[in-house]
């Protein structure tokens, strides 16, 4: 009778179009991830290979290790279309679900804006890897929030580091233009502070030209950029809009090697149908996303070679977004699994044992090894104040077939950086009304 009954259960759940394991109730052997994603709209060519990467790192921990000690992860994707009204709404359908979800990564900073005050009173972590509130690395404010491996602010940073080392020094910045096209959206918007203060440093213009969303319709910015001739543009889009911007650089003249993708507009599916027109344009990945590792291997042979891979066209599987993808999955079990440490091995956690598990992440590359991602990742450690960890990047280069790595491993200068997260941390709290934590006191 068991047994029929869950079979009935997985119909049901079959039908309403959800993905992941089925439960009726919460066992003491599951712990939840929601998956919110976007497989349709504009931003569907990078929200495809990213959700494909992370609902398959899923299969892989449960299949290949049998979960989390023992503990089975259930997951189950909620659609977005990139829209922050279904993002709020899937938020609030999944927090709860199966004794409350260990952690949202939203997909989207739109979104991150909208449920993280609802997160921190309902007692949900936020997990933004590469993306969301960037002043959200500060700790002691946003107690919820982890913008792990690094924030728009983090990647603006080395791109100007980047543009800095080609010109011959940050001296060299002084008097040259810098274009930002952006997504007009609190994605797009995001790394503007950081710019507005590097600008002032480095004594370079910052010129600003937003995009309408979806952004197919670019004729008119790219005139601009003819007329105006920024010494580089550094690209904040995703989906669509990343290779009409690349065209209609090409269509105005303007050479894409002058060009920098943040790492959402830097994936394989963003250049590939331009081929040669796109050579030259660089981006920025998270890590060393642009590297395979023996994860990849198990991936192929616990999940695909049993027919279990969510990639079924054979597009996404190995790409830059589908391997930030299993990045953003492995550091949510390894957000459970750090709180099996502390809280018990084999037991289900709850939403706030898993959220101390995300603020004591330590993995050191004998645990990144072990894990299969030590060609893909540096050390990663997290504190009460510091929700971020360490935020390496490389700078990548279309050669008109395939990305190469064209750079040394990057961090952003702190001194640019942490100011902007003390003072807009500071203001939100101020704004939002926010005890600030004491980190030491906390121990």
């Amino acid at each position: 009778m068991k047994h029929a009954l869950t079979r009935t259960a997985a119909v049901v759940l079959a039908v309403a179009g959800l993905v992941g394991t089925v439960g009726t109730a919460q066992a003491a052997e599951e712990d939840f991830i929601p998956l919110l994603v976007y497989r349709t709209g504009s931003f569907a060519p990078l929200g495809i290979p990213w959700a494909d990467g992370k609902i398959d790192y899923l299969k892989l921990v449960n299949e290949r290790d049998g979960g989390v000690n023992g503990v089975k992860i259930t997951y189950e994707e909620c659609e977005t279309a990139y829209s922050t009204d279904k993002g709020v709404e899937c938020y609030e359908r999944l927090k709860d679900k199966m004794g409350g979800a260990t952690g949202f990564d939203t997909q989207s900073t739109g979104i991150t804006f909208a449920v993280t005050d609802r997160a921190m009173v309902d007692g949900r972590s936020v997990v933004t890897v590469g993306y969301g509130l960037s002043q959200s690395a500060d700790g002691r404010v946003f107690k919820w929030n982890f913008p792990l491996l690094g924030t728009y602010w983090t990647a603006a940073d080395v791109m100007i580091q980047d543009i800095a080392k080609r010109e011959g020094g940050e001296a060299k910045l002084k008097g040259k233009k810098i274009a930002l096209v952006y997504h007009d959206s609190p994605f797009g918007k995001e790394p503007i502070p950081l710019l507005q203060e590097r600008a002032k440093a480095n004594g370079f213009e910052l010129q600003l030209y937003p995009v309408t969303a979806p952004g197919v319709e670019q004729k008119a910015t790219w005139l601009q950029i003819r007329k105006n001739r920024p010494d580089f543009v550094l690209l904040w889009s995703a989906g669509i809009m990343t290779p009409t911007a690349i065209r209609e650089a090409q269509g105005v003249g303007y050479p894409r090697d002058k060009m920098y993708g943040i790492w959402w507009a830097s994936s394989e599916t963003d250049v590939k149908d331009l081929g040669a027109a796109a050579k030259g344009y660089h981006g920025i990945t998270i890590q060393n996303s642009a590297e395979h590792g023996r994860v990849h291997d198990d991936m192929k042979k616990y999940v695909y070679d049993k027919g279990q891979g969510a990639d079924k066209d054979g597009k996404s599987f190995g790409s830059l977004a589908y391997t930030r993808g299993m990045m953003i999955s492995m550091l949510q079990v390894e957000a459970i699994r750090t709180a099996q440490d502390k809280f018990g091995k084999g037991k289900h956690m709850t939403p706030e044992q898993v959220r101390w598990g995300y603020e004591h992440l330590n993995l050191d590359e004998a645990r990144l090894e072990k894990l299969g991602f030590a060609k893909l990742m540096r050390p990663v450690k997290t504190s009460c104040e510091n929700h971020m960890g360490t935020d390496w990047a490389r700078i990548i280069e279309w050669d008109g077939k395939k990305f190469n790595v064209v750079s040394g491993w990057y961090q952003s200068d702190p001194k640019y950086v942490q100011p902007l997260v003390k003072s807009l941390g500071d203001k939100y709290a101020a704004e939002k009304k926010l005890p600030t934590r004491d980190c030491a006191a906390e121990g």
